[in-house]
């Protein structure tokens, strides 16, 4: 008989509607969630004393598993001597050491590091940079081009710059700015009408903004280095900026510490987020190159980039960033993605038996099971819960991007799971 986790005072979806809204999620009809009540390494303990498996580290944050020492006694140090002061005319060292570090990390010369809260904000940031940057040399570009099956979040402007048939936000076509997306150019035809698109209309765009390697919640598409590299050198044919959104990508989850590094190229504007902290704090940095820095520069003040988030640079998040960076410097993260791959890879293998699967793919520590249709979400969600996995689909993608640190024994189980829930559901 199926199990599945039983807890107390687990609130109702009526009982959240009166105070939690929860994303991504229709208030009147969703089952109740899941009560959390804390977390170790891979797994999370419910109410109840159940323990599960997470398959996806916490919307793919909590790159060192959760609650690791190394980052807990940072953020406690940080937290007794000042967890937070405005970036507005002070400084302090961990926003100092985190830029110097990211810029070098980064290498080239992405030396300038604008910080924020979130993903989607770092995204804004750099549309605002690229817009900004063309005013300053006193050209008005009024577009951002990005491509059918992208997202890059949820305020408002970046959703003009997500896929707005296959995204999140179909409802907002007509409302938010309406930019140029375009088919990712992986084929000769694509390409040949993306060069047409760009020799018309390159006077207008004022960046291209991309996903490198990985389309991520727009459904984990996968796509070459080539490609990436291809879309870098048009950006320079036609002298238009490249934004790389790392956000997902960034920090080792398609096998090498960032995405776009794997096509040799150097965007002119790089966004990250999500595992930054560890997965621990909200922290974003928008990082861009000099040329484009310096173009802020001047006598007059409207020139300056006039933004700025309320907890930009948050020491505390910034002391996490800090710990996270010395774990990727200490410890063999990268290898244990590959192992990850290796792993997800041969044991994923088996759901390509079954008939509702179309395609199994793998990059890094990114595993995907993609379904023929999109099923009944309620009866797929509990059934891998009997399981004692947390996965959270969408669309037709199964999905896991566990914690690097997982073990063996978990990747077997998540992949398992997803064979087996499938098999049970619709074979």
């Amino acid at each position: 008989m199926t199990h599945v986790p039983k807890q107390s005072k687990i609130p109702s979806i009526s009982t959240l509607t009166d105070h939690l809204w929860l994303p991504y999620t229709q208030m009147k009809t969703s089952p109740s969630p899941i009560m959390a009540k804390k977390t170790q390494g891979s797994h999370i303990y419910l109410e109840d004393g159940t323990r599960l498996i997470d398959g996806i580290a916490s919307w793919w944050t909590a790159c060192h598993g959760y609650n690791h020492p190394v980052i807990l006694e940072a953020a406690q140090h940080q937290l007794t001597a000042m967890p937070h002061i405005m970036l507005g005319g002070i400084v302090h060292q961990p926003a100092l050491q985190l830029s110097t570090e990211l810029s070098a990390l980064l290498g080239h010369d992405l030396n300038h590091v604008f910080f924020s809260d979130s993903g989607s904000v770092s995204v804004e940031v750099a549309m605002k940079m690229a817009f900004q940057y063309w005013l300053n040399k006193k050209q008005s570009r009024h577009h951002i081009l990005s491509f059918k099956g992208g997202y890059h979040g949820d305020t408002l402007y970046t959703m003009s710059i997500c896929d707005p048939e296959e995204g999140m936000h179909t409802l907002f076509k007509g409302i938010v700015p309406q930019q140029p997306i375009l088919d990712l150019p992986v084929t000769a035809e694509q390409r040949k009408n993306f060069d047409v698109f760009l020799e018309q209309n390159h006077t207008s765009i004022a960046a291209i903004v991309v996903e490198p390697l990985v389309q991520g919640a727009g459904g984990m598409i996968f796509y070459s280095a080539e490609t990436l590299h291809y879309l870098y050198k048009t950006a320079q044919k036609y002298a238009l900026l490249l934004i790389c959104d790392e956000v997902f990508t960034g920090f080792g989850r398609t096998g090498s510490m960032f995405a776009f590094q794997q096509a040799e190229i150097i965007p002119d504007i790089i966004t990250l987020s999500k595992a930054l902290t560890g997965g621990t704090m909200g922290l974003a940095a928008t990082i861009a190159r000099t040329p484009i820095y310096e173009a802020f520069l001047s006598d007059q003040p409207e020139h300056a980039l006039m933004h700025g988030p309320t907890f930009m640079g948050n020491p505390l998040a910034c002391a996490c960033a800090l710990a996270s960076l010395s774990l990727f410097a200490t410890q063999p993260r990268l290898e244990e993605v590959r192992n990850i791959g290796q792993q997800m890879q041969e044991h994923l293998s088996a759901c390509t038996k079954l008939a509702c699967v179309k395609n199994v793919r793998v990059m890094g520590a990114i595993g995907v099971v993609e379904l023929y249709t999109i099923p009944d979400m309620a009866a797929l969600k509990k059934e891998l819960l009997s399981h004692f996995v947390w996965i959270r689909p969408f669309r037709n993608i199964v999905y896991i991007t566990p914690a690097f640190t997982i073990s063996s024994e978990d990747v077997a189980i998540l992949c398992s799971s997803i064979y087996q829930t499938l098999q049970k559901l619709y074979s």
